[in-house]
C-alpha cells in the first residue's frame, strides 16, 4: 500500500441549510492563519446556520497567545445556547477540526468553546451585556512610542 502525502489546494466541501458552502482542509493537514481562517469560516456558518444572533469576530493573532480569533454571539434562551454548542461542536468533529473545549454546557448562560486558533463565546443576551466581552478587545492599540499619563 502506498500512502500519497495530501496535495496542496485540495479542499473538503459542505453546504449548510442557507446554500452557503465553505471549503475547509483539515487542521491536521495545513498550519498557519489559512488554518485560522478556514477554521474561522466553518465555524461562523455553523453559527449562522443554528440561527445565532449579534455574531461578532474579533481578530485576536498579535493581541494574545490565546488565539487568532474570538467570536461572541448570543443565543435567544438558555436552550437555544446549548443548542447553538451542540451544532457547533458537532460540525467541527465531523469537519476535521478535532475535539474542542467546551465549558459552562451545563448552564446555558455562557458557554466558552476553545477550538485551538479560535475562541467561541455563546451567551444568553442578559449575560452578553454584563459582562461586554466585544469592547474589552475592541480596545485600540498602543503604538510602542506612546506614553500613557
Amino acid at each position: 500500500m502506498l500512502l500519497l502525502p495530501w496535495k496542496k489546494g485540495k479542499t473538503l466541501t459542505t453546504v449548510h441549510a442557507k446554500g452557503r458552502s465553505v471549503s475547509v482542509v483539515p487542521q491536521s493537514m495545513e498550519r498557519g492563519a489559512d488554518a485560522a481562517a478556514r477554521a474561522l469560516d466553518l465555524v461562523l456558518a455553523s453559527l449562522e446556520d443554528s440561527k445565532a444572533e449579534d455574531i461578532v469576530t474579533i481578530n485576536i493573532a498579535g493581541k494574545s497567545a490565546l488565539g487568532d480569533y474570538m467570536v461572541v454571539v448570543s443565543g435567544r434562551s438558555s436552550r437555544h445556547v446549548m443548542a447553538i454548542c451542540d451544532h457547533l461542536v458537532s460540525d467541527m468533529k465531523d469537519d476535521g477540526l478535532g475535539n474542542a473545549r467546551v465549558e459552562g454546557l451545563e448552564n446555558g448562560d455562557w458557554v466558552l468553546i476553545d477550538a485551538g486558533d479560535i475562541i467561541v463565546h455563546v451567551f444568553r443576551p442578559e449575560i452578553r451585556e454584563v459582562y461586554n466581552l466585544e469592547k474589552m478587545w475592541a480596545a485600540p492599540e498602543i503604538d510602542e512610542g506612546t506614553v500613557l499619563h
